[in-house]
């Protein structure tokens, strides 16, 4: 698999088979991917992969406190405009038609919403942290990373779906990894293989044209 195939086939899965991924797998790829770049080679991520045992014990935690904590950060702005807005409500009237969740049908949307929690199945759940007095170059820097695993994943025969959803967990999963009080949870990911007969998992996010967001100059 090259890497343009592993573009074209990562996307964001929401129905896991329990099947279980090999350790040494997953820290093959959370190894290979420290290659992303990072300014100043920085490196500034923190990465906690949990299976079995440690997985579990924070799903449990969550399910008992559905309506999480204080987020450190806001995942959107706040009054979000045109094109972002449009774009994030167009997104999600895509994935809950999938399921045949009707907008009006708020207490199906909220159970499915929930379901981050669970890592939608998956039997590995990665967590992304650094330093908070690091600043936004390095959040992106961060990002980079992630996009890495991700298509190493792919590479792999794996999928994941990146999850800020964990935001709103800051105090549970500081717990659960027994995190030093400088670093900073950015964000989840669930890691494991597709369930191929799942609707949900038919969801090919719609991108923009070139022309909406890119121009050529000089060329």
């Amino acid at each position: 698999m090259n890497v343009s195939e592993a573009v074209e086939r990562r996307v964001s899965i929401r129905a896991f088979r329990p099947d279980p991924v090999p350790g040494a797998l997953v820290r093959e790829i959370l190894e290979r991917a420290a290659k992303a770049p990072s300014g100043g080679n920085l490196q500034p991520w923190r990465v906690y992969a949990l299976a079995g045992a440690p997985l579990a014990e924070l799903k449990r935690r969550v399910a008992a406190n559905p309506f999480g904590e204080p987020p450190e950060y806001d995942v959107y702005p706040p009054n979000l405009w045109d094109p972002f807005r449009t774009r994030r409500f167009q997104n999600g009237e895509d994935l809950y038609a999938t399921i045949g969740i009707p907008r009006e049908d708020k207490p199906a949307r909220l159970r499915q919403l929930a379901k981050n929690g669970e890592f939608f199945g998956a039997p590995a759940g990665i967590f992304f942290c650094l330093d908070r007095k690091l600043g936004p170059p390095q959040w992106a820097d961060l990002g980079m990373y992630m996009q890495t695993v991700m298509l190493l994943a792919v590479e792999r025969g794996l999928d994941t779906c990146a999850q800020e959803y964990w935001a709103r967990y800051p105090k549970t999963v500081g717990e659960v990894l027994g995190l030093p009080e400088e670093l900073m949870l950015f964000s989840g990911m669930a890691l494991g293989y597709r369930d191929e007969g799942a609707p949900i998992n038919t969801l090919k996010a719609a991108r923009d044209p070139f022309e909406a967001w890119g121009e050529l100059r000089g060329f």
